[in-house]
């Protein structure tokens, strides 16, 4: 749960790079949160409205279009790569660059 807190605190920060634990488990929480919210607007008779229906997704789409810039970042890459599917879940998987890149420091490395 912190991962998912501490990308929804960065939620606007486009620059700087991201583990890739900090991007997956944000997903994974995103996904299980997206299941229960489901769930819950079945149980309330909700899920026909559009308000509802998609307000969460609304609400993480720019934490979650900022995490993945920047776990194209912490891979070396250009976060415009965000814009192109496939690539971005592939580039997603790799390990990111070792030491500083040109976005900014490890966030692996503890902070000095």
């Amino acid at each position: 749960m912190k991962w998912y807190l501490l990308v929804l605190s960065k939620y606007v920060e486009f620059s700087g790079r991201a583990r890739r634990k900090e991007y997956w488990m944000f997903l994974l929480f995103n996904v299980i949160i997206g299941i229960a919210y489901g769930v819950v607007l079945v149980i309330l008779d909700l899920e026909e409205s559009r308000f509802w229906r998609n307000l969460y997704p609304l609400l993480v789409f720019l934490p979650g279009l900022a995490a993945l810039v920047r776990r194209m970042h912490d891979s070396n890459r250009s976060g415009w790569w965000a814009l192109c599917p496939v690539a971005n879940l592939v580039f997603a998987c790799f390990e990111g660059t070792r030491g500083q890149n040109r976005f900014g420091p490890d966030p692996k490395q503890p902070m000095q």
